[in-house]
């Protein structure tokens, strides 16, 4: 959050923002961190740290002001990365394989409501080359071909990969080789278009939580193309004399974790990013964590009576918001991943005979490593009646205990982050190591 247009995060990692886009040896590479939540899609980034139980899920939900400058972009992109799949990227893929290894998605998938319907937008209108996710830890490939607007369009396709997760006998590694420029540089370069609508959108940038959807061609906005033109783009080149390299500026903005001095009860700070700070005064672009620690100081002359008068009027209306353009109603579903971390609860070890299958003649170890099962579909992505295919008894039953066991576990257990010491004492925010047992058991097996 101390990098919202990204920067280093360590010496050698480089953490795109909220939305991004770089490139490296000429491939351009693009990317929008965070999980869909339409409750929050359209509020402005307003969480920083300390948080409490709503904000600290609600700041690493997406927002549609970086969904709506990803549109803005017109030149081809080569890598794109989210969290979240693209909804309906499963239409395109080994669907009934990825069924017969995760069937708790089965509802979702036939009633087509898994994955980020924003993530689809974006895959709709960047057409990238390669797209890769994470979040549902299964690995899955798909190919889908875009459909083109006019005759002299060249059709474009996007490979799609998701991998497992990072666990023993789990396929979560893929080598892909990418074309690109041998004679370029080995350092990270400024995407100039992408700087370019950074600076024509930073108007629209919000810190509050009021919610507002962005300027759109339906007669009340005077303004809603924030694309770069040939000129903007020009003009960020010259202001950085055609030097696009990314400056490793890295800072350390908490101290490195000390094992022999701990510290059970630091609270985490607002902390002002000098990258941020840096990135921001060369571009004359909107300090997002500035912005808010000027919010919170202006709000801390207020009487405390009158911030708890505020507090209940935002409860009273918040039922009141516009409803959201994507369908929210997952009553019906009982997909639950098992495989899924829950921030909202005890990490405990899995169960792995519920999450990965071994490999069989039905089963090969190597079903999505091509991208070869070739569908055009229309931009509906409309499910297909030979593709929904009933699930044996013994799935259902497995779902249906597994449905009840993640319900029954989430009703009862502790919330992960805010937890009580041996002596009862709260307020120590923890993150318990998932899966210990698993690799511990591992170890075992090579000892003997």
């Amino acid at each position: 959050q101390e990098l919202p247009y990204g920067g280093g995060v360590a010496p050698n990692i480089y953490y795109l923002g909220y939305a991004g886009v770089v490139r490296f040896r000429g491939v351009r590479i693009g990317g929008i961190s965070g999980i869909f939540k339409s409750h929050d899609y359209r509020k402005g980034h307003f969480e920083c740290p300390p948080y409490n139980q709503q904000t600290i899920r609600s700041a690493y939900h997406v927002r549609n002001i970086e969904v709506f400058k990803l549109k803005q972009l017109k030149h081809p992109i080569d890598i794109f990365m989210s969290h979240d799949w693209p909804r309906s990227i499963y239409h395109y893929g080994n669907k009934k394989q990825l069924l017969k290894m995760k069937s708790f998605f089965r509802q979702e998938v036939e009633s087509n409501t898994l994955g980020s319907p924003a993530a689809s937008e974006l895959l709709q209108h960047l057409k990238p080359t390669y797209w890769f996710s994470a979040h549902l830890h299964v690995k899955f490939a798909a190919f889908m071909q875009h459909q083109t607007s006019s005759k002299e369009e060249l059709p474009k396709a996007t490979k799609f990969l998701a991998l497992d997760k990072c666990l023993p006998h789990r396929d979560f590694l893929q080598i892909i080789d990418v074309e690109h420029d041998p004679s370029a540089g080995d350092s990270l370069e400024y995407d100039a278009e992408w700087i370019a609508v950074l600076k024509a959108t930073n108007s629209l940038v919000n810190v509050t939580e009021s919610s507002w959807n962005m300027p759109e061609n339906n007669g009340l906005h005077a303004k809603w193309d924030y694309s770069a033109t040939e000129e903007a783009i020009k003009e960020v080149l010259e202001e950085l004399n055609h030097n696009l390299k990314i400056p490793c500026n890295f800072t350390l903005t908490a101290a490195c974790y000390d094992p022999s001095k701990p510290q059970k009860h630091v609270e985490p700070v607002h902390t002002i990013n000098p990258q941020t700070t840096e990135f921001c005064a060369q571009f004359g672009l909107i300090d997002i964590n500035g912005r808010i620690q000027q919010a919170k100081e202006e709000g801390s002359v207020r009487g405390e009576y009158e911030e708890e008068e505020e507090e209940e009027e935002m409860d009273s209306t918040g039922s009141a918001e516009e409803p959201s353009e994507y369908n929210t109603d997952t009553s019906g579903l009982s997909s639950i991943n098992p495989d899924e971390i829950m921030l909202d609860e005890e990490g405990g070890d899995e169960d792995l005979s519920t999450c990965s299958v071994d490999p069989s003649p039905d089963h090969p170890p190597e079903f999505s490593a091509s991208f070869s099962d070739i569908r055009i579909m229309p931009d509906s992505m409309a499910v297909s009646s030979d593709d929904a295919m009933d699930s044996t008894n013994e799935e259902l039953e497995k779902s249906g205990v597994s449905k009840q066991v993640e319900e029954k576990s989430l009703n009862e257990r502790p919330l992960k982050r805010i937890g009580g010491n041996e002596n009862g004492n709260s307020g120590i925010k923890k993150i318990k190591r998932r899966n210990q047992a698993i690799y511990a058991a591992e170890d075992e097996d090579k000892t003997e």
